[in-house]
This record gives structure tokens, sequence and C-alpha cells, in this order.
């Protein structure tokens, strides 16, 4: 069971990123998806989470109104998509599952 995140990259502050995060060796639909970040000298948080039964949405207070996750069933996918990017938004992004093992993870950077 693999997940790989991708779709990271420098950009300036009100930008946009899309992030994506493709399973591979299972249904990606059947679990629970969370996004997390850490940034440099920080705790790994959760940004959004994306339920797996009726794809129930939750956001950090942080992201919420910038950031919109959701999972294309056909690609095997979760996205999150963020807007209106920030200083602080600058961490290496990971997604999994409950119980999952972490993966490389995407390094978003927000600079001007």
């Amino acid at each position: 069971l693999q997940l790989v995140e991708s779709g990271g990259g420098l950009v300036q502050p009100g930008g946009s990123l899309r992030l994506s995060c493709a399973a591979s060796g299972f249904t990606l639909a059947y679990y629970t998806i969370g996004w997390f970040r850490q940034a440099p000298g920080k705790e790994r948080e959760r940004v959004s989470c994306i339920s797996s039964s009726d794809d129930t949405t939750t956001y950090a207070d942080s992201v919420k109104g910038r950031f919109t996750i959701s999972r294309d069933n056909a690609k095997n996918t979760v996205y999150l998509q963020m807007n209106n990017l920030k200083f602080e938004d600058t961490a290496i992004y990971f997604c999994n599952y409950p119980g999952g093992f972490w993966g490389q993870g995407t390094q978003v950077t927000v600079s001007s």
C-alpha cells in the first residue's frame, strides 16, 4: 500500500497550488485520507481530511476558506487545492490514512 504526494513547488504569496495524493495497491475511496504538513522546527499537523463514508471534509482553522480537499475515485487520487497561499503555509505536505506509513511528502514553499 503506497501513497505518493506530488504537486508542490515554489509560489508567491497569494498564489495557488494543487497537491495530489495518488494511491497504488489499494482503492483510495475506501479510506479516510488526511493531508498533513510539517514546517521546519515544528510538529506535523493535520491540515484537512476527507472521510471514506460520505466524503465529509474537515479543515484546520488556519486553512479554512483557502484550501479544499477532494477525491477523484476514477483516478484513485485525493487532491488538496491551496489558494491564497501565505508564508506560513511553507512546509512539507504529506497525505496518509489512519495507521498508514508516511511517505516523503511534497515541499511547498511560499516566498516572494
